[in-house]
């Protein structure tokens, strides 16, 4: 085996491994939201640190599932430069979000009540282009990214990413949107609809 070639295996496995722990890590994040919203006033302590320590690793392990989602789509022609791009717009918006979580766990860490921590939140917010790049437009790219490289591979890739997975992932994406209250719904339709994948990427 090549050195390249243990690379590929070696990122194959990670990927594996992070369509498992990614969904189940915003999941994760959405149960001790709630559980932090019904005994406390959810601001800043230990249940605000933990889910959102939980939302930036989640995050964070998509980042081996965007490349290996993007190697599956092969080595050269339309395909693989498609899913390139829908890769590379996935880890933008996976950025993003990670500048937010890193945000929101700062201003926990900083503030003494939930009324300090959103002025601080107002204060950073009012920063020109921080909405849009940090918190509206480019944070949507991550679920952009990531439906892209799905619908691009169930038509690609049909013995890996089965027909119903773009359905399922938009159905996640759109129920979290909706209501963050439904992120472990979101969530658990996420991993449903990855789960199948991990047989391509183990192969």
């Amino acid at each position: 085996m090549t050195t390249t070639q243990a690379l590929t295996v070696r990122q194959n496995g990670t990927a594996a491994t992070a369509l498992l722990v990614g969904p189940a890590l915003m999941a994760g994040y959405g149960v001790v939201r709630l559980v932090g919203r019904a005994v406390s006033d959810y601001g800043p302590g230990v249940w605000w640190t933990t889910a959102h320590l939980l939302f930036l690793a989640g995050v964070l392990a998509f980042v081996p599932v965007f490349l290996g989602l993007r190697g599956l789509a092969g080595e050269r022609g339309g395909g693989r430069t498609a899913a390139t791009v829908a890769a590379w717009t996935g880890l933008l918006g996976a950025a993003a979000v990670v500048v937010q979580a890193v945000i929101d766990l700062t201003a926990g860490f900083a503030a003494a009540d939930k009324e300090a921590m959103s002025e601080m939140f107002d204060r950073v917010q009012g920063v020109p282009g921080v909405m849009p790049l940090v918190y509206t437009v480019v944070p949507m790219l991550f679920w952009l990214g990531l439906l892209a490289l799905v619908t691009l591979l169930a038509f690609f890739r049909r013995d890996v990413v089965r027909w119903w997975t773009p359905a399922l992932v938009l159905a996640g994406t759109v129920v979290m949107a909706v209501n963050l209250d439904l992120l472990p719904v979101g969530a658990l339709c996420l991993g449903v609809a990855l789960m199948p994948v991990r047989r391509g990427l183990s192969a």
